[in-house]
C-alpha cells in the first residue's frame, strides 16, 4: 500500500534518563471510517530503537536501525503492526547508544556522530473507507526512564530491575510524571529504506559447563564462542547484582579479558525482589565463557542461556568431508561469518573495534555468497562505502562506515591513502556479488565507486607505473612477522599492492563491458595492460623470479592472472610448491596471500600442496587452532601459542573471519561447485580428490535451484554423483581431465584414479 508522506520529526527527550530513555504517545484510532485495512510503523533513531505498539513488539529486529554511514544514510523499518492496533492504542520506543552515540573504536571517543538520542517514526493506519490517519513523532509524545542506567555496545548495560515500569508501552499506563520531548534538526533527505536484512535474534546456545576457576570465580562454558548477549530469569533481594564478564577465551584457568582491549563487556543486573527476567538488548558481546558474580543461591547449566544474535541470513551453502578436523574449520568459518555478519562485516566482535574492515570482507566475499545469501547484506554496505568515498574524493576508506575519521591519529602514524586490498573492496566486493548471484544490479548501483577507486590508484602509481608508494598494509599479519609489527611481511608492499591495482582494472574493466560502457572498457584494459608490463619490466626476473620470492607474491601473480605465459605460470607455479614444501607446509602467508594460495597451487598443477598445507596441523595453519579447540577462526594464525598463552600482541582476536577464505577453496576444489556463468546458471563440477580427504559432500542454493555434488574415493575407484537444476547446463571434469556436459537432474560417473596420480590433479 502507498504509504502517507513523512510528517515526523525527529524527536529527543527532555531528560537524558542515563541514555536509555522511552518514549510513548498514547491516541484513538479514527472513528467512523469502519475498520482497520491495514497499519504500517516506519521507525530509525539516532542510536539503537526497540518499538512496540500496545505492549508487544511491533517485529524480531534488535540493535535497529543498526550502523550506517549516518551523515549520508540513515536507515529505517517498516513493519505490519495492523493486528496490534486497538481503539486505544499505544507506540512506545526503548532508546539506546548503539553505534550513534556510544563508544566506537580504540581511542576511548563517543557521540561521533552526535550527542543526542532521537528517535523518528511515523505510524499510517488506512480504514476500510480509504482514509488514512497518520501518528507521528512529534512534540506531543512523552519521555521517561528505563531500567537500563548505562549502555554501550563495548562495555555492556546495567539493568536495575527496581525501576522496571509495567506497562508503560500499554494504554492506561500514569505517565503524568514523565517528562516531554523536543524536535532536533534533522534532514529527512538523509532516510534510506534499507537493502540488507535486519539483526535478529538467529538463536540460543546452552552452557555445557559451570565451574569454578583456580581463584574462586564462577565461570560458564557455553561450548562456543558467539557474538550476543545471556539472558535469564532470577529471583533474590532487592538491591542484589549480579555481574557478568565475557570473554572469549581462558589463560591459566581464568577468563582472558586481555585481547578485549578496553572494552568492558560487561553487563549488570540489579535485582527487584521480585521474579525478574533480564536480556540486555543494547549491547553485544563476543564470547565463549562468562565470568557469573552476585547469582543468589547455585548457577546451573539450566539457570541462563547464550542468545545468538546477527544478520538475518539465508544459509545457501555446506560443506562435508571425511576429514573430521576439516569439517571443524569449515564450521569454525561458519560462526565466524555469523558474528561478523551483525548488520556489517565487521573485523571482529568482541574488542573495542568492531569496525567494516575492508580488506577482510574484499577477500572473504566469496566465500560469504556461497555459505549465506549475502547479496542484500552487502549491497547495503557497499552503498555506505560509496557514500563515504563520495565524500572523501575518491577515497575508499579502510574502514566502512569510517568512524576512523573522526578518531586522531598519533603523529607518527602515516596519513592513509588508497589501500591495496582493503580499498578494493570497492571493485572485488561488488564482482563477486555478481559471480555468486548473477544480478548486474550491484554493479550499476556500485559501477561509479568502481571506477572512481580504479582512477584514483591510477593517480597514485609512481613513474615506474607500479603502485610501490605510500603506506600499504600489504600481507598484513604475516606468521613470521613479530607480534607487535604486523605489517612487516616477507612480500614486498608494492608487489602486492600491484598485483591488486591489476586485477582491479580487470574486474573494472569487464564490469564495464558488462554495463555497455564500452570506451570506460577499453581505457581499463589498457591501464591494466600497462600495470603488468611495469609488473613483469621491474618486478620479474628473466627467470621468471617475482620480487620477494615468497609465497605470496606468486599466489597473487597466479591467482590474479597478471603472469603473461604458460611459461612464466609454470615457473610461479613450481617455485610456490617448492616454498611450500620446504617450509614443511606451514603457513606462510598473511591477509593478502592467505586466501589465493590453494587456489594458486592447485590451479598450477599442484593441489597435492595444496590439500597437505590445508591439513597441516602444526603452527601456523589452518588445522592448528582446530586442535588447541578454537570453535571460530583467529586473526592470528597462532592467537593461542603452543603452551596454552595468548600471544603477547595487541591485537589478539579470536573470532576473525578473514583467513577462513580458504573455504573458498575448498568448496570450489575439494567440494567440486564452480560458477562458469554469474549466478551458476552454468556450473563446472570438478573436483579435484587428494590425500587426507576421501569423500565431500557439497551443496549451494543458487537463485537456479540446488546443486549437490557427492564424491568419494573407494580402492582407487573414483565415484561422483551430481545434481544441477533443470535448466543449468553443468560441464563434469572428471580426474582423468575429460570433460562431460550435461543438463539438469542427476548424474553418476565413475573413474579409476591411478594411485600415483592422485594428487596430481590440479592443472585444468
Amino acid at each position: 500500500m502507498p504509504l502517507a508522506p513523512w510528517q515526523a520529526a525527529m524527536i529527543t527527550p527532555a531528560e537524558d534518563f542515563d541514555g536509555a530513555p522511552f518514549l510513548r504517545k498514547e491516541f484513538q484510532l479514527a472513528e467512523g471510517h469502519g475498520g482497520v485495512a491495514w497499519a504500517t510503523l516506519r521507525a530509525t533513531a539516532f542510536g539503537v530503537y526497540e518499538a512496540l505498539i500496545n505492549g508487544v513488539p511491533v517485529g524480531e529486529d534488535v540493535l535497529s536501525p543498526g550502523w550506517s554511514s549516518y551523515e549520508w544514510r540513515l536507515r529505517y523499518r517498516s513493519y505490519d503492526v495492523t493486528s496490534l492496533l486497538g481503539p486505544t492504542t499505544v507506540i512506545g520506543v526503548s532508546l539506546g547508544n548503539g553505534w550513534y552515540r556510544g563508544r566506537l573504536a580504540w581511542h576511548g571517543m563517543s557521540n561521533l556522530y552526535g550527542d543526542k538520542l532521537g528517535f523518528f517514526g511515523q505510524l499510517d493506519i488506512e480504514f476500510e473507507d480509504g482514509f488514512v490517519q497518520s501518528v507521528a513523532s512529534d512534540s506531543s509524545w512523552q519521555s521517561g526512564p528505563s531500567g537500563t542506567t548505562f549502555n554501550d555496545l563495548y562495555d555492556g548495560q546495567t539493568i536495575d530491575a527496581r525501576r522496571n515500569q509495567p506497562g508503560w508501552a500499554e494504554p492506561g499506563f500514569d505517565a503524568g510524571s514523565w517528562a516531554g520531548v523536543r524536535a532536533l534538526e534533522f534532514d529527512a533527505g538523509r532516510l534510506a529504506e534499507p537493502v540488507g536484512p535486519p539483526v535478529v535474534r538467529t538463536g540460543v546456545v546452552n552452557p555445557v559447563k559451570v565451574f569454578t576457576s583456580p581463584s574462586g570465580k564462577t565461570l560458564v562454558d557455553f561450548g562456543q564462542n558467539l557474538v550476543g548477549w545471556l539472558r535469564f530469569t532470577v529471583q533474590g533481594e532487592a538491591g542484589q547484582s549480579i555481574t557478568v564478564r565475557h570473554a572469549e577465551v581462558l589463560e591459566d584457568g581464568e577468563l582472558g579479558v586481555r585481547p578485549l582491549r578496553s572494552a568492558k563487556a560487561t553487563d549488570t543486573f540489579i535485582l527487584s525482589g521480585g521474579e525478574d527476567f533480564f536480556e540486555p538488548t543494547k549491547t553485544f558481546h563476543g564470547f565463549r565463557y562468562a565470568e557469573i558474580s552476585g547469582w543468589p543461591g547455585t548457577l546451573t547449566e539450566d539457570s541462563l542461556e547464550a542468545v545468538v544474535v546477527h544478520s538475518d541470513l539465508e544459509r545457501t551453502g555446506t560443506f562435508e568431508c571425511s576429514n573430521e578436523l576439516v569439517n571443524k574449520l569449515h564450521r569454525n568459518i561458519v560462526w565466524g561469518l555469523r558474528g561478523n555478519f551483525l548488520d556489517l562485516p565487521t573485523d571482529c566482535p568482541q574488542r573495542d573495534e568492531r569496525l567494516g574492515w575492508t580488506g577482510d570482507i574484499a577477500v572473504f566475499a566469496p566465500t560469504a555468497a556461497f555459505l549465506y545469501d549475502v547479496k542484500g547484506f552487502l549491497q547495503d554496505w557497499l552503498l555506505d562505502l560509496a557514500a563515504e568515498q563520495k565524500a572523501a574524493d575518491g577515497l575508499v576508506p579502510i574502514t566502512v562506515p569510517d568512524a576512523l575519521k573522526y578518531c586522531p591519529q598519533p603523529p607518527e602514524f602515516p596519513k592513509l591513502e588508497s589501500s591495496a586490498l582493503w580499498s578494493e573492496a570497492s571493485v572485488w566486493v561488488p564482482w563477486a556479488l555478481w559471480e555468486a548471484y548473477g544480478d548486474t544490479t550491484v554493479l550499476e548501483n556500485q559501477y561509479e565507486s568502481m571506477a572512481s577507486h580504479t582512477r584514483r590508484v591510477e593517480g597514485l602509481l609512481s613513474d615506474t607505473g607500479l603502485w610501490d608508494t605510500g603506506f600499504q598494509f600489504g600481507d598484513w599479519l604475516d606468521p613470521d612477522a613479530e607480534p607487535d609489527k604486523p605489517w612487516d611481511a616477507k612480500a614486498d608492499t608494492g608487489v602486492v599492492a600491484t598485483t591488486c591495482m591489476f586485477r582491479t582494472a580487470y574486474i573494472t574493466a569487464q564490469t564495464a563491458r558488462l554495463l555497455g560502457r564500452q570506451a570506460d572498457a577499453e581505457y581499463f584494459e589498457q591501464l591494466a595492460a600497462r600495470v603488468q608490463a611495469s609488473f613483469l619490466e621491474h618486478y620479474v626476473s628473466g627467470d621468471g623470479t617475482i620480487h620477494s620470492d615468497c609465497t605470496t607474491v606468486y599466489a597473487l601473480a597466479i591467482a590474479f592472472g597478471i603472469l603473461p605465459s604458460r611459461a612464466h605460470v609454470d615457473f610461479a607455479g613450481e617455485r610456490l610448491a617448492e616454498l611450500v614444501r620446504k617450509n614443511d607446509y606451514r603457513v606462510s602467508t598473511g591477509f593478502a596471500g592467505t586466501p589465493f594460495i590453494t587456489h594458486a597451487l592447485t590451479d598450477t598443477g599442484h593441489a597435492d600442496e595444496a590439500y597437505r598445507l590445508l591439513l597441516e596441523e602444526g603452527c601456523p595453519s589452518w588445522l592448528y587452532p582446530v586442535t588447541m579447540g578454537a570453535t571460530t577462526v583467529w586473526e592470528r594464525w597462532d592467537s593461542v601459542l603452543p603452551d596454552g598463552t595468548i600471544n603477547p600482541g595487541e591485537m589478539t582476536s579470536f573470532n576473525h573471519y578473514a583467513l577462513g577464505a580458504v573455504a573458498d577453496w575448498m568448496h570450489k576444489t575439494v567440494g567440486g561447485i564452480k560458477p562458469l556463468a554469474p549466478g551458476y546458471a552454468k556450473v563446472l563440477i570438478a573436483p579435484v580428490p587428494g590425500q587426507g580427504i576421501d569423500w565431500a559432500k557439497t551443496s549451494l542454493k543458487t537463485p537456479h535451484g540446488t546443486i549437490r555434488v557427492e564424491w568419494r574415493l573407494d580402492d582407487g575407484a573414483f565415484h561422483l554423483e551430481a545434481t544441477v537444476p533443470e535448466g543449468v547446463e553443468a560441464d563434469v571434469v572428471l580426474p582423468d581431465g575429460e570433460p562431460r556436459t550435461f543438463q539438469g537432474g542427476t548424474h553418476s560417473f565413475d573413474h579409476r584414479i591411478v594411485a600415483a596420480n592422485l594428487n596430481n590433479q590440479g592443472s585444468r
